[in-house]
């Protein structure tokens, strides 16, 4: 049976290269062509960079024949979400508006990656400018589940998810603003990772939200997890939201014998509106974990339900800023047939945005305006801090959080693309964390009647990923989940 090149951990295609069975170029060609045959069909990437990696790949294949440094990383492929920029490689943020924007610089997440020999085969499809739960909203059309073409994989990082999942690189790069990596993980049936706020760069991300933005991590793996955060959490000159903050050896750490926790569920997490499978599971994971030890408890966030709101004030808020910038004059898409500057504007942005990125801008511009700033934004500030409060006080009961990642599977192209209000609800047990800046991950916790993946999701104190890591790693242990692949 010949050795599938696309289902390798990390750690096994580098140890296949270090001990000569293929080279670079070889595990290279066999994700971009993956990606290739795959793309007609899923859509979950926007750019493909085959004459690009192939070269990188000969590159790193060289400096291992003549035993040069190279770094742990060198001659994996990865995949990169198309709102983190990429050196004179098209960056569309999945809008019209920088359909043909090719930046300067690299973003410093992907840099650190590159500079560890990870070799990227492209740039994944997502919502415009990360606007989105479903991965619908893009303006080079949806992306698809691997598990069902029928069913969204989750967003904003919708691409990353599906690529990770369908073999097409053995890890992706994604963003998460509200949950836009842990969501699609649990759709996708991949590991995926928020770190704490200020943990990883956000130099050269497409800001969406720079109070909530944080690069995320898919992998099929939490030991390849473990493995990409070691190599790109560095504090950065660059951003100053970054945190002058040790890196702990996270894969080191992972093999640690991991003392009984107190794990807290949130009464607010397991409502009625959880689907009935996803609470199953759910429960059954705890029992598993409860078998090796770890004590559960019951806790309550007030506030919870309050969350979703705040993130949809704050959100639009920053983002009307943020996405001032897209004027038509200095770079991007521009309207040839404005006849003066403020039809410059307004024709340049009504053809240049799709109607997601419009909503949330006319949302967020409503709330920073005259007589409406205090009564919106002003106060979901002060409740986010609350929220903060909340997580804190908790935090002193207990070690980290379990709960669902998602309330439901993977649902239905085009079930709540006319309902925003649906839509929004599907972060409802994520955005919380990026309110209150907290690590996350989502993990593969099992399979509905369908089929279709279900995550569980950590939730930790601040700078608490390798605590996560390692539970995550216990479960992972005790499960096959995370080997289970979708149908070709």
């Amino acid at each position: 049976m010949s050795l599938d090149l696309n289902e390798l951990t990390i750690a096994e295609a580098g140890s296949g290269l270090r001990e000569k069975r293929f080279s670079s170029r070889e595990l290279v060609e066999a994700a971009l062509k993956r990606a290739e045959e795959d793309n007609p069909r899923l859509n979950s990437f926007i750019t493909i960079t085959r004459q690009e990696a192939l070269k990188r790949a000969e590159r790193i294949d060289d400096a291992i024949a003549r035993k040069d440094g190279v770094g742990s990383l060198a001659g994996i492929p990865m995949a990169v979400k198309d709102i983190l920029c990429t050196e004179a490689i098209r960056t569309t943020a999945a809008s019209k508006i920088l359909e043909n924007y090719k930046p300067p610089y690299t973003a410093t997440a992907v840099r650190l990656l590159e500079e560890e020999g990870a070799v990227a085969i492209g740039k994944t499809n997502c919502d415009e400018f990360a606007m989105g739960s479903s991965g619908e909203n893009s303006a080079y059309g949806p992306t698809k589940n691997p598990w069902d073409l029928e069913r969204v994989p989750g967003g904003s990082s919708s691409g990353s998810a599906a690529a990770v999942a369908s073999g097409a690189g053995l890890f992706a790069l994604g963003t998460d603003t509200g949950g836009s990596v842990r969501q699609p993980a649990s759709f996708s049936g991949v590991v995926g990772l928020k770190p704490t706020y200020g943990r990883l760069s956000r130099y050269g991300v497409i800001a969406l939200a720079s109070s909530l933005d944080q690069v995320g991590i898919f992998t099929r793996t939490v030991e390849d997890c473990a493995e990409v955060l070691f190599r790109v959490a560095r504090p950065d000159p660059k951003d100053s939201t970054t945190v002058k903050k040790n890196t702990p050896n996270f894969p080191e750490e992972l093999k640690e014998k991991l003392e009984p926790l107190t794990i807290g569920l949130p009464k607010e997490y397991f409502v009625d509106g959880v689907d009935k499978e996803i609470r199953r599971l759910i429960e059954n994971a705890v029992e598993r974990l409860g078998k090796e030890g770890h004590r559960f408890v019951e806790v309550s966030l007030p506030h919870t339900d309050r969350a979703l709101p705040v993130y949809y004030i704050i959100l639009p808020a920053e983002a009307s800023s943020n996405l001032a910038r897209f004027d038509g004059v200095r770079y991007g898409y521009s309207a040839a047939e404005a006849a003066d500057l403020p039809s410059l504007y307004t024709l340049t942005r009504e053809k240049g945005f799709g109607s997601e990125v419009k909503r949330r801008i006319m949302l967020g511009t409503y709330v920073l305006s005259a007589g409406y700033i205090d009564q919106y934004y002003g106060k979901a500030q002060k409740v986010r801090t609350i929220i903060i409060q909340e997580f804190d006080q908790v935090f002193q009961k207990v070690d980290c959080l379990l709960t669902p990642t998602a309330p439901s599977a993977a649902f239905a192209l085009g079930e709540k693309s006319l309902d925003p209000l649906a839509m929004y609800l599907s972060d409802i047990f994520t955005v919380t964390a990026n309110i209150a800046g907290l690590p996350a991950i989502s993990i593969p916790a099992g399979f509905t009647r369908s089929n279709l993946p279900v995550g569980m999701q950590l939730i930790g104190p601040h700078f608490s990923e390798s605590l996560l890591l390692r539970l995550a790693y216990l479960y992972q242990s005790m499960t096959d989940w995370h080997a289970k692949r979708p149908p070709r």
